[in-house]
This record gives structure tokens, sequence and C-alpha cells, in this order.
């Protein structure tokens, strides 16, 4: 089959496209024609190297973990699906070495959920680790109720909108930091966006005086710093990209496959809650340009790989 791989931590100029052997179909995986894959930062981080120390590499890597595609066919214990099947899967293991920057990925049933009906394979590829994200955090651990208030910063990213239609979704009121030129698009989404700086705080008390009830961190810094002074309990603090939310009382969160909470993620996109915005999109050979414009930072939706 086709795949990028890269031999050795580096950056983009390192992948290579070319032949590699088809995967393994384990007893518990389904093998997936891969229709699309939506590139994330953690993607090119762990090209860099920069998550050595808990995830080993077995090289040559197949980068990717979020793939939207059909079943091929099914191992000898993965009953939950069948040829034919549309599925979407964050496919992370707890290793790196067969991700799915590939025409096929041998994925873990327990990575898996049928694809929204109505949406594109190249939109549902966006889903996985980007909603599962917002998901987890929101209902998982901030256990979010009707009628209470979220900040969630870094509302605008690739993240941040999942989080702000999940909440919507659940009678949530939703404040959200993005830079200015965003804030019309949060709106669009049902949040009140108010923007990074010095005056921040003073914003978020302007719409929510008494504070806020629970705090999404996605970016970190300031804002996360700011935040236990707009939180009413600082134990409802969650930060995906910055520790220090540890000294702050709160909680630090990574993400983790999980079906159902997948499947829970499609049924809202059936629903036509969730929507899902692809900023660019680039066949399989051109990989790295799809992770230089991820390395940027300045992109808005999902950036997704497609394969013939």
């Amino acid at each position: 089959m086709k795949a990028i791989t890269y031999a050795s931590y580096g950056g983009p100029d390192s992948l290579e496209y070319g032949e590699v052997s088809d995967p393994k179909v384990g007893p518990d995986t389904a093998l997936i024609r891969v229709k699309a894959a939506a590139v994330n930062p953690v993607d090119w981080k762990i090209q860099a190297g920069y998550l050595d120390s808990f995830l080993d590499a077995v090289f040559p890597v197949i980068p990717g973990w979020d793939v939207a595609g059909i079943v091929e066919r099914v191992g000898v214990g993965a009953t939950e699906f069948e040829p034919g099947d549309e599925v979407i899967g964050y496919v992370r293991e707890d290793m790196v070495g067969r991700g799915t920057f590939a025409e096929f990925v041998a994925a873990p049933v327990r990575t898996l959920a049928h694809k929204p009906t109505n949406l594109t394979f190249e939109e549902s590829a966006g889903i996985p680790l980007a909603g599962l994200t917002a998901y987890q955090s929101l209902v998982r651990h901030l256990r979010l109720q009707a009628g209470e208030t979220v900040l969630v910063h870094a509302a605008a990213g690739g993240v941040g909108q999942f989080a702000v239609q999940i909440a919507r979704s659940l009678g949530v009121r939703v404040i959200g930091t993005a830079s200015e030129a965003n804030h019309g698009f949060l709106r669009e989404l049902g949040a009140e966006p108010v923007s990074y700086g010095p005056e921040l705080a003073d914003q978020v008390r302007a719409l929510s005086p008494e504070g806020v009830d629970a705090t999404l961190d996605l970016f970190g810094g300031a804002g996360l710093q700011a935040s236990p002074a707009l939180t009413k309990d600082h134990q409802r603090i969650v930060s995906i990209a910055d520790a220090a939310v540890l000294g702050l009382g709160g909680s630090y969160l990574f993400v983790r496959p999980d079906a159902a909470d997948l499947t829970a993620l499609s049924a809202l996109a059936e629903r036509g809650v969730l929507r899902v915005e692809v900023a660019a999109e680039f066949p399989l050979e051109q990989a790295a340009q799809a992770l230089r414009l991820s390395m940027g930072g300045h992109t808005r939706g999902k950036i997704i790989i497609t394969v013939p």
C-alpha cells in the first residue's frame, strides 16, 4: 500500500511517500480503507520527538491518528463492524508506528465508531481527536449541566469549535476567548466572544459578574493563569495545553480513544448539532505540506489529507 513514513525524528522534510507492507489484521482490529485523515498538531510534535518520553516509536512510523474510511475486513474477534461499514476513528495506541496517513490502517475496534451519515469523509475525519478532546473535557470531566456557564480559552481553534457546539447542545452558556477576527465565527456557533490580553478578565466579569461555573483551557499561558479568579470552583478548571493547571487546583487532560464517546459525537453530527469546518485538503502524497500548514498555527478549521 501507499503511505507516508518517517525513519527517524525530524520535521516535514523527512517525510517519505511510497510503498509499505499492508497492515496485519489482529483479532480485535478492523482493516480500514482510508478515505480521509485529519492533521493535528500532535502529529508533527510526535515526529519532532516531543512525546518520546512516554510513547515508543517503531520506525518507520506512519503518522496520523484521525481517520474516516470503509471497513475492508475484520479480525476474528471484531464483531462490532462488518465489511462495507463507514467508520471514523481515533486510532491511537500506546506506541506510534501504524498511523492513518496511508491507504489502509488496522484499527483496534475500541478506537472506532460508525461515521455520521450526513457528513462527507473529509468532514468526518476532522471529528475524532478534536471532538473527543472537547467531549471528554466537558462531559466526562467538567460534567457540565444545562444552565451553567463555561469559559473556553481558544474557542475558535480546532478543539474549541467542538467545545462550543457540544456545550451549547447541553444547554450551557459559552464565553469564548479568541482573536477579534474570529468573534463573528464564535457568535455563529453560539458563543459570546471575548478578546485575549490584559482586559480578558474584565470582559468575562462584565458578561458573568459572579464568575463562570467551569473553564476549559485549550491554549495555556496568561488565559489559564487568569482562570482561577474567574471560576467559582478551581477543581472545575481543565487544561489540555498546560500542566500548570495542576498548581491552580485544576486537572490536566490527555484525550483517550473511546468508542462510546465517539459514537455520541457521531450522533450529534447526525442531529445537525455538530458542524465541521474544513480549512484545507491535501492528497496523501502532499502530507508534508499539510503538516507545515498545521505548524503555522493559523488555520481555523481542520486540515485534511485525502486518499483516493
